[in-house]
């Protein structure tokens, strides 16, 4: 069954499928398709604490069909090795929120009408 997943690094966000009994070595290699960073130079975070192993299934971590789906994926954090060979530490910026509308274009309970004193 197909696993839906978000990699997250910093403010950039990927979306991407696999198998539930894809290795996270091979989800790395999808990884270094798309952002050219061997698999080497990459780590990724499962609930952003648990640092994934290259040998062990997608499934291993809890990630299926069921929990990672198309409209909710889960969320990998990825962390890349730096110039002076130390990995980053992981962070994933939080998605910005938008501003709250004017007074005048909120709606109101009573569909527009004005309301009596």
């Amino acid at each position: 069954m197909d696993v839906f997943l978000m990699i997250r690094r910093k403010k950039m966000t990927i979306f991407t499928d696999a198998k539930e009994n894809t290795t996270v070595l091979e989800l790395k290699k999808i990884i270094e398709g798309i952002l050219k960073i061997s698999p080497a130079n990459q780590q990724l975070f499962n609930k952003e604490t648990t640092l994934m192993a290259e040998s062990k299934l997608l499934s291993d971590y809890g990630l299926s069909s069921i929990t990672a789906k198309a409209q909710c994926p889960a969320v990998i954090g990825l962390a890349v090795r730096q110039d002076n060979g130390q990995f980053e530490p992981l962070e994933m910026t939080p998605f910005s929120l938008p501003p709250d509308l004017p007074e005048v274009m909120k709606t109101q309970e009573t569909n527009g009408q004005e309301q009596s004193p």
